[in-house]
């Protein structure tokens, strides 16, 4: 497995793959990796001749005050994991190198609209952040294909319209949540939970079913049922961010007959969880 950290050696490294008809996917993270990113590796090597995967803490989508130098870079471990998992090729490139000019002269790719909901509310920004460093790499890799996580339900939304938006010829694949034997998504920012916690922190994903089952039973006083699972939620010692029912497409408020969603995203000491559920 390679290592790369410029994005001549990337393009290089790429470019031999395509001559010899090799199918390319990438993989987009930040590092500190767990079973759920091992699992988009996973994904991709059955979809791909070639998996690049990305490790890069990407500033742009941090807000201030959020955990941008506290954010945990493991590389060496992470590589360990990559190699075990059958990647081909990591690209962890600097700051530097994948903002040249600054943060402030950087070119942004901001999807309208679809950004400035639910986790785009609660982090303004975050969302162009993200499209910018995600469309930046897709520019550099050039990858036929693209994997993602589901437990960044919006995230993966907000990508796919981009895609759509600008013509960019990657085909996005989104990989169900990873979860830990009691419930709980997998998150690199599980870490920053106190063993309490971690006991406690399986509820976000018992409310969400229980919201589900009950909206399958019949019920469809949505409001009521966002309201009721946020009480519970903070009842149990969470600090209320957002819990919505909502089109599975467009996420907006969801009618009743719609395919559904349900978004949530709850504080926990120093960590802020995020989980969903399909309908």
């Amino acid at each position: 497995m390679q290592t790369l950290h410029t994005i001549a050696e990337l393009r290089a490294a790429v470019r031999q793959h395509r001559q010899a008809g090799k199918r390319i996917a990438l993989v987009p993270t930040m590092g500190n990796l767990h079973q759920g990113h091992l699992r988009l590796v996973e994904t991709a090597l059955q979809q791909a001749d070639v998996v690049i995967t990305s490790i890069f803490v990407n500033p742009l989508q941090f807000g201030a005050n959020e955990d941008l130098d506290s954010y945990p870079r493991t590389l060496a471990e992470d590589q360990q994991h990559l190699a075990a998992a059958g990647c081909h090729l990591v690209f962890a490139p600097s700051v530097a190198e994948v903002y040249p000019e600054g943060q402030e002269q950087q070119t942004l790719v901001e999807v309208p609209g679809l950004s400035d909901l639910h986790c785009g509310a609660s982090r303004p920004g975050h969302f162009r952040g993200v499209t910018t460093v995600v469309c930046k790499l897709f520019n550099m890799v050039q990858p036929d294909i693209a994997v993602f996580g589901l437990k960044d339900y919006q995230q993966v939304a907000v990508i796919r319209k981009m895609v759509r938006d600008l013509c960019i010829p990657v085909d996005i694949i989104g990989v169900p949540t990873e979860r830990a034997d009691n419930g709980l998504a997998l998150s690199s920012r599980n870490g920053y939970l106190t063993p309490e916690e971690l006991a406690l922190a399986p509820l976000l994903q018992r409310t969400l079913q229980q919201t589900a089952t009950a909206i399958r039973n019949g019920a469809q006083d949505f409001s009521a049922l966002e309201d009721s699972a946020q009480s519970s939620l903070e009842a149990a010692g969470f600090r209320r961010d957002y819990f919505r029912i909502l089109n599975r497409d467009t996420l907006k408020p969801a009618l009743p007959e719609d395919d559904k969603v349900i978004l949530a995203a709850a504080f926990l000491g120093r960590a802020r969880l995020i989980d969903n559920i399909e309908i």
